[in-house]
């Protein structure tokens, strides 16, 4: 009898086993499916959102003109190139420089060349009135420029080049990843700043890229007040007065 008892105990504590186990079987299975379909969604909403804005921006001021690109040189890799092509553009700056870059991620002449990631693209961008551009990319931007500081510092001048030399209004650019503040493209060139456009010439063709650094502004005190540090002018000597004697002429000798 006792054992009757003892083996109905066990019987029904492997039953209650058997059911949890089959129940996390399911919940396993529908987890993963859940996890699957939730990353799914994500990637057709990545998909989405790169394809509206590679959509070709066009404006009824649009006029085709030479715009001057920079992309890799066709003969070495470690240098930007410029490259005249016809582009239509708009009159307005702000679109006019969402055009450019649009055409610096998708019309460049030979994979070989590329400077920006071919799945990149540019979310939006806003121009500032004191003439800052904020250029908005997608996080492949980040995770699919080479790791490196020439490759990421060539990936930031064929911007900024490619804006000095078709823009006039741009005088610098910051650059945000899907709509934050990153420290550096892909763990070397610095983000934080701003990159100087006015002062970007293009190098001629076939010369070492010089590396355009951020400038950062200047610290703030605990109230957000930024700390600007004037150089002070030399003093101003006193105007010699009339009854002063002239240094440059004799005392008169006394009689």
């Amino acid at each position: 009898m006792k054992m009757t008892f003892v083996w109905r105990r066990w019987l029904v504590a492997a039953s209650i086993l058997a059911v949890l186990v089959v129940i996390g079987v399911f919940m396993f299975f529908g987890l993963r499916q859940r996890v699957s379909r939730l990353g799914q969604e994500e990637r057709n909403a990545e998909q989405s959102e790169r394809a509206v804005s590679r959509v070709a921006i066009t404006t009824p001021t649009d006029e085709k003109i030479q715009a001057r690109m920079f992309w890799l040189s066709a003969t070495t890799h470690d240098t930007l190139e410029p490259v005249d092509i016809e582009l239509p553009l708009s009159a307005d700056p702000a679109i006019r420089a969402k055009q450019l870059i649009q055409a610096l991620i998708a019309q460049v002449p030979d994979p070989a060349r590329r400077t920006l990631p071919a799945d990149a693209s540019l979310l939006q961008l806003y121009l500032l009135t004191d003439g800052t551009a904020v250029a908005d990319f997608s996080d492949a931007l980040a995770t699919e420029t080479p790791s490196g500081i020439l490759s990421e510092q060539l990936a930031v001048n064929s911007i900024v080049n490619t804006l000095a030399a078709n823009v006039a209004s741009i005088r610098r650019l910051k650059i945000l990843i899907h709509g934050q503040e990153v420290e550096t493209l892909a763990g070397h060139v610095d983000l934080t700043g701003f990159f100087t456009v006015s002062a970007a010439l293009s190098a001629p063709a076939g010369l070492p890229v010089v590396p355009t650094s951020p400038t950062r502004l200047p610290p703030t005190t605990p109230g957000g007040v930024r700390i600007l540090k004037h150089e002070s002018a030399p003093p101003t000597p006193p105007a010699p007065s009339a009854s002063a004697p002239n240094p440059a002429q004799p005392a008169p000798k006394s009689k």
